[in-house]
């Protein structure tokens, strides 16, 4: 088929690269020190790679090519990257360790982040992530982490976390949850909204997914002010 398509000049490339980070579909790799159109049907004609090249060594043109074949792109991107079927490099599953001192640290030094794992949306975890099994799990609004000052201390802190927001995602949480919850050993899930009415959606997900899992599992829920406070304390 006669298509738009990007077209490469070797003459004019640099061999920077910055095309090749550019382009999510893994359509353009460098080759000798060159930037090469790898595959055409890797290429989905949209040109996010055109503004990172410094020398303008890319243009589009209209010449046959295959068409544009997004099952084989998101098939490679999950085989490279161990991803999620979206494609996305940032839905790679992560275990994260943090080093613990064994100082007291100094009032000016940084706040270390009490994270565990990667990812933390609730639509992209998957439902067999390794790290859910005997976890304790967080499952909080996605504004409690900015209202409330020491969340990492209080809430993410030796739990798996996983975030949402029930007003603005499609969707309901509970048929996830309750997968998550049913499918692996969870000692403890601990539910973290904000006051305003529209983050209890995210509680009744877990409410029912806890129901629907058939398991009894220990669970709280801890509410958070628009002025960074724990209401129900």
């Amino acid at each position: 088929m006669i298509r738009k398509i990007i077209h490469i000049d070797e003459e004019l490339c640099n061999g920077c690269g910055a095309c090749a980070a550019a382009c999510h579909e893994g359509a353009i790799g460098m080759v000798d020190g060159k930037a090469k159109l790898l595959r055409d049907d890797y290429c989905d004609g949209l040109g996010d790679c055109l503004p990172t090249c410094p020398t303008g060594a890319i243009t589009f043109v209209e010449r046959e090519a295959a068409a544009y074949d997004e099952a084989a792109v998101k098939a490679a991107q999950q085989k490279k990257h161990g991803t999620l079927p979206c494609g996305c490099p940032g839905t790679k599953v992560q275990t994260i360790t943090h080093e613990q001192s064994q100082c007291a640290a100094p009032a000016t030094a940084p706040v270390s982040s009490q994270l565990s794992q990667w990812p933390v949306q609730i639509k992209l975890v998957p439902v067999n992530a390794p790290y859910f099994q005997g976890a304790d799990l967080l499952i909080a609004a996605d504004c409690t982490a900015y209202a409330y000052g020491d969340f990492h201390n209080k809430f993410i802190r030796n739990r798996v976390t996983l975030i949402g927001c029930p007003k603005l995602d499609e969707g309901d949480y509970a048929e996830k949850l309750t997968a998550i919850i049913r499918e692996n050993d969870i000692k403890s899930v601990t539910i973290v909204r904000m006051e305003v009415p529209c983050c209890g959606g995210l509680e009744q997900a877990v409410k029912t997914a806890l129901q629907a899992s058939g398991k009894f599992i220990p669970w709280q829920v801890a509410i958070v002010s628009t002025d960074g406070r724990i209401k129900n304390e």
